[in-house]
């Protein structure tokens, strides 16, 4: 089922590079940028401090990445140059681009989510649960969300104010990933072997998803779920109109980061422990590439896109 891994050729930083997939390494201190139609690695970015969160904005032309050990923002263009960086703060660890422009930013140690504009400046920020890890926006910029870990719950914000909506306690301990899909919030519940789905308009847990061991993000492409399980190995794979597993795929050692290619009809996986980007068939879960990753691939946010423009 898996491929050989593609040879792999660091090359110059294009004008135009088309399918985009930011990776980091937190191992490595290093962020990877991949054409994820080719499998090419287009550019290698040092960062110092343990690079692990990022959000790719494709309409802004701009990468977002955190260096987890010092809480530093770093803003990437699409040909792997880092244009801007600020200091957020040693707790400084989610991120999840804004359809409106800007970004938001969960603070891990504060319990706080920010708002930063398109300048990187905070426009606000606001209580959450304990330990917010990832977070996540409606399609339509509306709601914003955080997995607060330690409160085993999730917390709904109205985007454009901050104001708290909800707090919604979760169906399995400590939720980490957190994605919106099709109206609702998906988080990935570590250390309860679930998905959690809540329905935003009302507050309220829609249901449950089983896992493999100690999920850690959420995918959707093809029609279907897709969960990293980092202690299995695996993917576990489900319908999300029925919440019915499918299937649970080999993918790696320690699988983490997972995004949906452009078309939606395939999905990339990064596997620490593998130091691998795996890409995964959404129909066939056929494995059609695996891409060597300098030491400890996490990318732990959305990491994939297509360019808008040159």
């Amino acid at each position: 089922m898996r491929l050989a891994a593609l040879a792999l050729t660091l090359l110059a930083s294009p004008a135009w590079a088309g399918d985009l997939a930011f990776v980091t390494s937190q191992n490595a201190g290093t962020v990877t940028l991949v054409d994820t139609a080719t499998g090419a690695v287009l550019a290698q970015t040092p960062i110092a401090g343990k690079p692990a969160p990022v959000a790719y904005d494709p309409a802004a032309g701009r990468a977002y990445v955190i260096a987890a050990e010092t809480g530093r923002l770093h803003v990437l263009d699409e040909a792997g140059g880092i244009k801007a960086s600020r200091a957020l703060g040693e707790g400084a660890f989610g991120l999840a681009a804004s359809p409106q422009g800007g970004l938001f930013v969960t603070d891990w140690f504060g319990a706080r989510l920010l708002y930063l504009d398109r300048d990187l400046e905070q426009a606000w920020a606001v209580p959450t649960g304990a330990a917010p890890a990832g977070v996540a926006v409606s399609d339509d910029g509306a709601w914003v969300a955080t997995a607060d870990r330690d409160d085993d719950a999730i917390s709904i914000f109205d985007a454009a104010t901050g104001r708290l909506l909800h707090r919604v306690r979760t169906a399995g301990a400590h939720p980490f990933g957190i994605t919106f899909h099709d109206g609702r919030f998906w988080t990935a519940d570590v250390q309860g072997d679930t998905v959690s789905v809540i329905d935003p308009a009302t507050g309220r847990l829609a249901g449950s998803v089983p896992t493999g061991s100690h999920p850690y993000a959420v995918a959707f492409a093809g029609g279907r779920g897709f969960v990293t399980n980092q202690y299995a190995g695996t993917l576990t794979v489900f319908d999300p109109a029925t919440l019915a597993v499918l299937a649970e795929v080999p993918i790696g050692d320690y699988p983490e980061g997972i995004s949906a290619l452009p078309g939606g009809k395939a999905l990339a996986v990064a596997n620490w422990d593998s130091d691998s980007l795996a890409i995964i068939d959404a129909e066939s879960l056929d494995i059609t590439a695996e891409i060597a990753m300098p030491p400890g691939p996490r990318a732990f946010g959305q990491f994939t896109g297509r360019q808008v423009s040159p």
